[in-house]
């Protein structure tokens, strides 16, 4: 007899005896006593569990099916086998201790899942998501229901399948908003335009199969009982338990919050009475007859979502659960999968309608799409991930099991279905469909290639309130007037804490401040009152993401593509006042990089150094806004140089251009030197009658020459612009490559913004958009095109 086996169904005898042991140099045997006994088993299954996802997931596993797997290993089916092994650490009368924890554990899990459902996304989530969450939630149940009928009267089976059939059917029909999610967080697709639409959808199936979950259940725990009216009292309580918690237990957190300052973190006697109540709620359910697992999941949904209260209950809680408590579930619910068990006939059955079941939801899923006109690749995508199961399928099929609706050997049949099918489409959805793939650019939005005097579209990142005086600088010098105004979008990036599905909010003028805006009301405001202060020259739209870091990139490069901007403004994560760790500068690095690689647009990372923060405006400064461009050559930099000559056009901006040269005696140019002699001569074109612009050429030979020259003027700025890409094989980058900490600053941009170098002034970092096949805007036919009159065989000394 094992933990793993029904214990319920033998009787085990335990001499009684301290729960701890004296240790081996007294004679003790430390597996003998329950609690070395239950840390070794800790131990095994977060150690199984870990190495199996550290293999599993770079093949596009989930955590899931890396955990069952690890509970099958542990289990009798294999190192179970094991004599030693199985009576040294998993010895009978371990069981219901290791089962208890594990318990707990999926107690606080529910809890957890309860707090990151957000049920906002029923109130409006549109209906596109209402047609395919319902079918995805009729056509499986139906269609496996008249399949199961079908089988029952066509093919002898074993009596007790035969009698459980329809459950199993009806089980296999079922979805998830929280497995759904936790496939999307594992695929990276939380944000992605398929994503948001599976969130949506899933909420609405998962709400369905939830309900019709619980009334099976319940209806057949009444049915076991020997009194009579025992459904109507199970509904009474479940009714009082909801209304408890709607009505006294959800206010009573509210003012937990309102007694919470801003910026201020939540009373450690706040969570311990929310603790408290996760445990009344559970021995409520207990004591009413309903799973005690119910009233956990009831309250997590009752917490108010995001900061203060549901992100610090999180925080505290999500780590050991999801790491240690967890995966004991897992090991369990693996290691109760005995193949001994398993009949040819009975297995061919019960995967028939599994796999099915995963069919009739894909087909549900895609049916209202493409209605919807969906493209047929995209339906198909959202299919599979709506047909993905998790942990809260296995929940249901082991209290299918303890209710005697499915034998234990459905169980194990059921369980390995949802492995294998998840483990499937997982490594399916991920290594094939690529959401990048919408922002290809096949139109140029770039400041280069932009009309003089049309409107500027521009993006611009905040993570952090105290980088909104360098983006309002920069915004300023970037010149907005009547002539060639500029429609500016905010995006204020916050990291997912608190909540399972991403969030993305407009702030619209006069509309009212909701729970997850008020952490952008200081930043939404900044920008209002400065649009007020240009008086109709720039207009401001702003948002805030909620996302995790790893996908927050979709976001803003959704945000860019649909507003058609020119340029996003990414501040960069070293020189800020981080609020927070240094695994949060590296994850805002991460998400910089995402953008400069899949952006639809020109980007600029700026380097803040605060040299002009908390001054008067520049419209209102007596002095002189200093700005510099380093032109090496090549599409970033003229890209830089078309952004600074825009700016050259305010009357408190000054701008020196140091162009640097190699000598040459060979008079032919390369097509990209052919491209800077024809931006270079529009510069001079259009700023030549300006007085506070400079043109200065600097011949050098090396990079040696270049890292001098920069010395010399670099503190002579207020905020320098450069390129971040240039020609690999230019002799001025030679050793560069070799000190490059910050791949996305580009050698030069690398260079200034060192925290070893003497450069004391702000830095933005250009780079131009790239087309959808990866090849420069400026191909040799556009230039051709454009200014065939303009490429004229000229040294680069005499365009002065």
């Amino acid at each position: 007899m094992s933990m793993f086996n029904s214990p319920d169904k033998s009787t085990i005898c335990v001499p009684h005896k301290s729960s701890s042991s004296k240790g081996i140099f007294l004679g003790d045997n430390p597996f003998r006593f329950p609690t070395p006994l239950l840390l070794a088993q800790l131990s095994l299954c977060s150690f199984f569990a870990a190495v199996l996802q550290f293999v599993l997931l770079p093949l596009g596993e989930t955590v899931f099916a890396a955990q069952i797997l690890a509970g099958i290993l542990l289990g009798p089916a294999v190192m179970g086998k094991i004599h030693q092994f199985q009576d040294q650490v998993y010895p009978p009368e371990s069981s219901y201790i290791g089962e208890t924890f594990s318990i707990f554990g999926v107690m606080l899990f529910l809890f957890i899942v309860g707090v990151k459902t957000d049920l906002n996304f029923l109130r409006k989530p549109g209906r596109k998501a209402v047609a395919i969450g319902i079918c995805t939630f009729i056509v499986p149940l139906a269609l496996n229901l008249l399949l199961a009928l079908i089988v029952r009267h066509s093919v002898a089976m074993d009596p007790n399948l035969h009698k459980s059939l329809l459950w199993v059917a009806s089980f296999q029909s079922l979805s998830s908003f929280h497995v759904i999610v936790c496939l999307l967080a594992d695929l990276n697709l939380l944000n992605s335009e398929l994503g948001r639409l599976a969130i949506s959808s899933s909420i609405i199936s998962g709400t369905c199969s939830w309900f019709l979950t619980m009334i099976i259940f319940t209806a057949k725990q009444s049915m076991e009982g020997s009194k009579q009216d025992t459904l109507l009292l199970l509904f009474f309580f479940v009714a009082c338990l909801l209304i408890t918690v709607i009505y006294v237990l959800r206010p009573l957190m509210f003012w937990m919050i309102r007694q919470t300052t801003n910026h201020k973190a939540i009373r450690e006697s706040y969570v311990i009475a929310v603790f408290l109540m996760i445990l009344g709620c559970a021995m409520f359910g207990e004591i009413m007859g309903q799973h005690f697992l119910f009233g956990p999941i009831i309250l997590g949904m009752a917490v108010p979502d995001g900061p203060p209260l549901g992100s610090a209950l999180l925080t505290k809680l999500d780590c050991i659960v999801s790491s240690v408590l967890v995966p004991v579930y897992f090991i369990i619910s693996g290691a109760r999968i005995d193949f001994s068990l398993m009949h040819p006939r009975n297995v061919a059955i019960i995967e028939l309608l599994a796999f099915l079941g995963f069919v009739w939801k894909a087909v549900g899923a895609m049916l209202p799409s493409l209605y919807c006109r969906m493209p047929l690749s995209d339906s198909l995508y959202l299919g599979l991930i709506m047909s993905g199961q998790g942990i809260m399928d296995v929940l249901v099929f082991e209290r299918a099991r303890q209710l005697d609706l499915i034998s234990p050997e459905s169980y194990s049949i059921m369980v390995l279905s949802a492995v294998l099918f998840t483990g499937i489409i997982t490594p399916i959805v991920k290594f094939s469909y690529k959401p990048s793939r919408r922002y290809a650019a096949y139109k140029k939005r770039t400041i280069q290639h932009s009309a003089p005097h049309a409107e500027l579209r521009m993006l611009a990142c905040i993570h952090y309130q105290d980088q909104t005086p360098a983006i309002l600088n920069l915004l300023e010098a970037s010149n907005p007037t009547s002539k060639s105004p500029i429609c500016l979008y905010v995006i204020h990036l916050v990291e997912l804490i608190g909540r399972a599905a991403p969030l993305f909010v407009a702030h619209h003028p006069g509309g009212r401040s909701t729970s997850h805006s008020n952490q952008s009301d200081h930043i939404v405001n900044a920008f209002r009152l400065y649009e007020q202060q240009r008086h109709g020259n720039l207009m401001v739209y702003p948002f805030t993401a909620i996302s995790p870091y790893a996908s927050m990139h979709d976001d803003v490069c959704s945000l860019a593509l649909d507003k058609r901007v020119s340029i996003v403004i990414l501040p960069f994560h070293t020189f800020q006042t981080i609020q927070g760790t240094e695994g949060s500068a590296n994850s805002i690095g991460a998400v910089n990089r995402n953008i400069l690689k899949m952006a639809p647009c020109s980007v600029g990372v700026l380097v803040d150094r605060d040299t002009k923060n908390g001054e008067a405006p520049l419209s209102a400064s007596p002095d002189l806004y200093s700005i510099g461009v380093i032109f090496l050559g090549g599409q970033d930099d003229r890209e830089a140089l078309a952004y600074a000559s825009r700016m050259a056009k305010h009357p408190n901006v000054s701008l020196r251009v140091v162009h640097f040269i190699v000598p040459c005696n060979n008079q032919s140019y390369s097509s990209e030197q052919e491209h800077d002699i024809v931006m270079i001569k529009e510069f001079m074109n259009a700023n030549g009658k300006n007085e506070l612009c400079v043109y200065q050429e600097e011949v050098v030979k090396d990079s040696v020459g270049v890292v001098s020259v920069i010395h010399k003027v670099e503190n002579c700025f207020d905020l320098i612009l450069v390129g971040r890409h240039h020609a690999k094989d230019s002799p001025l980058l030679v050793g560069l490559k070799e000190w490059n900490e910050f791949p996305e600053l580009g050698f030069i941009g690398d260079m200034l913004a060192s925290s070893d170098s003497n450069c004391k002034v702000s830095v933005l970092v250009v780079q131009q958009q790239a087309c959808a096949d990866g090849n420069l805007l400026d191909s040799p036919e556009y230039i051709l095109e454009q200014h065939s009159s303009a490429i004229v065989d000229m040294p680069l000394s005499l365009v002065k």
